[in-house]
């Protein structure tokens, strides 16, 4: 039994404990999770750092500098980073310690790599959970890494205070290589790689997605000059202090104009939803209900009816 006060002081092994208590699929482990979750209570709050970008753009390289230099300052940060699963084994290579080694040795980092278990949008299901566990374990910065690029902005930005898109330079049509609506949710835009012969080229890119990012409708979250975009380089460490101030400044402007808490409330509900939402599908996957859907299943795919006429006949059996 992993005790809440074990969390609470801050004792590394039992939080990986935890976060494999809250990520495991058992109805049992399930109800321990919960009751952990409660116990642990809501007091501490850590600044929660959404980071999301391409495969090759530096992830990680970007992750261990800008984490040891916020070690270096006494920082205490967590690193809850998301594994793409096999669709076919459902196996993860979970290899972030590997890349980030500096940084996993680092007394005040703690890196847990997790699979996304074919979680649309990368983040895996539980990873709101771990950082709440992470937050109650006392650490002051919580990096979300999430996997690619696309519908998981959507999913990482409903748990993170702030949200970082991480590009590289020389990418061809910058523009058209990330959806507008990846942009629109982005707080900083980094173009990392910004140094050697790569930095002309990160100069242009930086100044493509600034002049973009002024076209697009301001939102009530920002003060002016943001979101923005900026040149950071994770090789040299440059960028990464002027990155850290602008988050900490843009913190502190939406917990002055009441962003921040609103912010976080609209979130604990989406999940809630979530929740709900999870636990139906759970549920039509339990018998009886598996049966009936496999039974529609085969006259679907035997074209005996149409998907449409078989799904009301299903939300019908539900009373719905």
């Amino acid at each position: 039994m992993i005790s809440a006060d074990s969390i609470r002081a801050g004792d590394r092994r039992a939080l990986a404990r935890a976060i494999t208590l809250v990520e495991s699929a058992r109805a049992d482990h399930r109800a321990e999770a919960l009751a952990l979750l409660a116990a642990i209570g809501r007091d501490r709050q850590a600044l929660r750092i959404g980071l999301s970008g391409t495969p090759g753009v530096g992830k990680s390289t970007f992750i261990e500098a800008f984490g040891k230099m916020l070690t270096a300052q006494g920082k205490r940060v967590a690193v809850l980073a998301v594994d793409p699963s096999s669709a076919r084994s459902g196996g993860s290579i979970l290899g972030d310690k590997t890349r980030m080694e500096l940084l996993s040795r680092d007394p005040l980092a703690f890196i847990r790599p997790s699979p996304s278990q074919a979680q649309m949008g990368g983040v895996a299901r539980r990873t709101r959970e771990a950082v709440a566990l992470c937050e109650a374990a006392g650490f002051d910065v919580v990096l979300i890494e999430t996997v690619g690029v696309g519908q998981s902005e959507t999913m990482v930005s409903e748990m993170c205070d702030l949200f970082l898109l991480l590009l590289a330079p020389a990418g061809g049509d910058e523009l058209q290589g990330v959806k507008r609506g990846i942009m629109e949710m982005a707080d900083l835009i980094l173009v990392n790689k910004a140094d050697g012969d790569l930095k002309p080229a990160a100069t242009r890119t930086c100044g493509d997605y600034a002049g973009a990012l002024r076209l697009l409708r301001r939102r009530p979250q920002d003060p002016e000059g943001f979101p923005k975009a900026m040149m950071v380089s994770a090789v040299e460490q440059t960028g990464m202090a002027e990155a850290w101030a602008d988050m900490l400044a843009l913190a502190a402007w939406r917990r002055g104009a009441g962003h921040w808490e609103g912010r976080r409330a609209a979130q604990a509900r989406h999940w809630f939803e979530e929740e709900v939402r999870q636990g139906l599908l759970a549920a039509l996957l339990r018998e009886p209900a598996r049966g009936i859907m496999e039974r529609l299943g085969v006259q679907v795919a035997a074209g005996q009816t149409t998907p449409e006429l078989a799904a009301a006949e299903m939300l019908g059996l539900l009373g719905r």
